[in-house]
């Protein structure tokens, strides 16, 4: 029987429509297209709880979904509004059901909401493009979600905010410089989550993309010396996403492996459906 995933859009509709016009799609059609990559007998279904009387499965409906996966959002928690109110009462309904609950970024930020955690703005300011030296914690190296992972690695992002104070029932999984809880899991309710702070679904291409349409501001924050400095980038980003065999480019770049390769990249999101998903699915007898 094929799996049946849900992707959370963690974005407005203003937002996904400015998405389409500066990457060629929205988070969460990107998103269900990585995961029917690496589960292609995944149906995804998508749903925008941010959008003003959006149709939000009930708790019947999302006990349905063998697991559910919450995007990245320009939003951010500490604003609060109906939009960002009822992804967090998705994710709480959905640890109450206990479907496998994942997240990128947003994602993580949302699920550690639901379950009594707090997060804040960066004070260490943004991190963005690249997370670099992410090292998994003891309990990290250990863990499923991880499995895969070197000692340290990097990962594609773009956040400004982070989990500050994790909920309780939480396990903090790998951390770096800017962030503490770079992956974490969380048990609220019976229910699992596996998430990072970080963004696995990424291609170069959508970073690439992501700088460009803020390079002004990165520009003026420092990431670069000036906007065509940042260009020059982006456009390096660009023909290694096209060409990844450009071992010049990743070395302009600092990239490797764990970052060019997509299974490498996406390792988080392969682990949750193979070693949370399909399990969970065969002990509720599912499969």
């Amino acid at each position: 029987m094929a799996l049946r995933l849900l992707v959370v859009e963690g974005n407005t509709h203003e937002e996904r429509e400015a998405q389409r016009v500066a990457y060629g799609h929205a988070s969460s059609e990107a998103y269900a297209e990585v995961l029917r990559a690496i589960a292609p007998d995944a149906i995804c279904d998508v749903c925008f709880p941010a959008d003003r009387g959006a149709n939000i499965p009930d708790v019947a409906g999302l006990s349905g979904y063998d697991g559910v996966a919450i995007t990245g959002s320009a939003l951010n928690l500490y604003d609060g509004g109906p939009e960002i109110d009822a992804q967090v009462e998705l994710a709480r309904a959905t640890f109450a059901v206990r479907t496998p609950l994942f997240g990128s970024c947003w994602g993580l930020q949302v699920a550690c909401a639901a379950a009594g955690g707090q997060v804040l703005r960066n004070p260490l300011g943004r991190e963005i493009g690249i997370a670099r030296n992410i090292a998994p914690t003891e309990a990290g190296r250990g863990h499923p979600l991880l499995a895969g992972r070197p000692a340290a690695f990097d990962a594609p992002c773009t956040h400004l905010d982070i989990v500050a104070l994790p909920p309780a029932n939480s396990v903090p999984l790998a951390a770096n410089r800017l962030s503490p809880n770079q992956a974490a899991e969380i048990i609220c309710d019976g229910g699992v989550f596996w998430g990072v702070q970080y963004h696995p679904e990424f291609s170069l291409g959508d970073i690439a993309a992501i700088i460009d349409r803020r390079k002004a501001k990165l520009a003026c924050e420092g990431f670069f010396s000036s906007e065509e400095d940042a260009s020059r980038y982006v456009a390096d980003l660009r023909a290694l996403n096209f060409d990844p065999q450009r071992r010049d480019l990743a070395w302009r770049l600092g990239l490797d492996d764990q970052v060019i390769e997509p299974q490498a990249r996406r390792i988080e999101l392969r682990n949750f459906v193979d070693l949370l998903v399909r399990p969970e699915k065969s002990r509720r007898g599912r499969a």
